[in-house]
């Protein structure tokens, strides 16, 4: 059960009451883990920033596969927000809904489904949200994408670990963005 909750929205900074504007505009509602962030200022425009440059368009990690990589992680996590929110991005980012509900079992999912492109940034989330990164999978990696890109989806991933473990910790609840129910 939820025990940290948000401040009034009155009781925000100014600058943070924008972020929570353009929240609405763009998904409806303002998002539960923007609130509770929202309580350090410095740290809320920290995250803020941080997102912004990994899901920026010109990224070299395409956004569909970006998609993928977070809700597999952010399932491993047991993340019911970050989940939600990632598989409607994912559904709107043009991932099938055969793809979007095999993320989870994508090991054993229909021949040709996932890409090997896909399979591997997928296996890299995996070991990288359970600390089993080796020098086997890191070489792998170069067979796809040149270094600058492997640091944008480390990169990624970093983030998607920490803002899906800040949401499961303080037991965020999905905000009913995505229909399709994925496994955690």
């Amino acid at each position: 059960m939820q025990k940290v909750f948000p401040k009034p929205l009155s009781a925000y900074p100014w600058w943070i009451r924008i972020f929570f504007w353009k929240q609405r505009r763009k998904y409806g509602k303002v998002l539960d883990p923007g609130l509770l962030w929202g309580r350090s200022p410095r740290v809320f425009a920290t995250v803020a920033l941080l997102y912004g440059a990994l899901d920026r368009r010109h990224s070299p990690i395409c956004p569909a596969l970006r998609s993928l990589v977070t809700v597999r992680v952010s399932q491993i996590n047991h993340c019911e927000f970050c989940v939600d929110i990632n598989s409607a991005t994912m559904m709107k980012r043009g991932i099938s809904m055969e793809k979007a509900a095999a993320v989870a079992n994508w090991r054993t999912a229909a021949s040709g489904l996932f890409t090997a492109q896909e399979q591997l940034a997928l296996e890299y989330a995996e070991a990288m949200t359970l600390n089993t990164v080796d020098d086997a999978l890191r070489d792998k990696l170069k067979t796809y994408w040149k270094d600058d890109a492997v640091v944008e989806l480390t990169g990624l991933l970093a983030f998607q670990n920490l803002s899906s473990k800040f949401n499961s910790a303080l037991d965020l609840p999905a905000q009913g963005f995505c229909k399709l129910k994925t496994p955690t």
